[in-house]
């Protein structure tokens, strides 16, 4: 087995109100090594999205350690997170996240631009090509269908050449028949980028087309099959 690309050490995540404290997870621990696929599956509350946020760095877990390409996440500051994030992670989102004042094209270009990349206009057009979009560059969110949305926001994610794509219900907001169009253009780049894939979903379908399965149960790792 390759390096793990990605090391959760007993994570735990509790939330403390006037109510009392609520376990969200409880002592989380995997490895995933570099290039595989892997979908976290659960009931809705099951705590699927509070560990795909630790996983990112945008959460912080009550204890426990993760490290991306090695690095502990939690030993660095806000700004050396982000900046981690920024070389080594793609996101798709069930809601898109597209920002609606930019055209598809500079949504794309603007992982590239904060970046430093002088090719950004170019590389955003390609990747947009590459996902059939070649005619929709200079339309606005607000004039696209929800899989030309979603499409535009897995090029905004490739598009970097992320070590590792977090993907939270992908196919969420989107019919069956455009999810599966979706998610096969997904699972296409990512084999063509040699991606690791961490995908949170609740379509047994979608899990079982990854080569692993870790299911969460009431803030627990409840199973880890392949």
């Amino acid at each position: 087995m390759s390096e793990s690309i990605i090391s959760v050490e007993h994570v735990y995540k509790s939330v403390t109100d006037s109510t009392g404290t609520l376990d969200i997870l409880r002592d989380i621990d995997f490895r995933v090594p570099a290039q595989q696929t892997v979908a976290i599956v659960g009931a809705s509350g099951s705590g699927k999205s509070t560990l795909l946020s630790i996983i990112a760095g945008l959460d912080t877990p009550s204890r426990g350690t993760v490290r991306l390409a090695g690095q502990d996440l939690f030993a660095l500051d806000e700004d050396a997170r982000a900046a981690l994030r920024a070389h080594k992670l793609g996101f798709v989102f069930q809601s898109f996240q597209l920002l609606g004042h930019l055209t598809a094209l500079e949504n794309v270009m603007l992982p590239l631009e904060l970046a430093g990349r002088r090719d950004a206009r170019q590389a955003a057009a390609d990747m947009l090509a590459r996902v059939g979009l070649a005619q929709r560059l200079g339309h606005y969110p607000k004039v696209l269908s929800g899989g030309e949305q979603q499409r535009v926001a897995l090029a905004r994610a490739f598009v970097v050449q992320p070590a590792v794509l977090l993907a939270d219900e992908p196919t969420g907001s989107l019919d069956f028949a455009t999810g599966e169009k979706v998610m096969e253009l997904m699972f296409e780049l990512n084999r063509e980028q040699g991606t690791t894939l961490l995908l949170v979903t609740h379509d047994a379908g979608i899990a079982r087309r990854c080569e692993r399965r870790i299911t969460i149960e009431a803030g627990r790792m409840a199973a880890d099959a392949a």
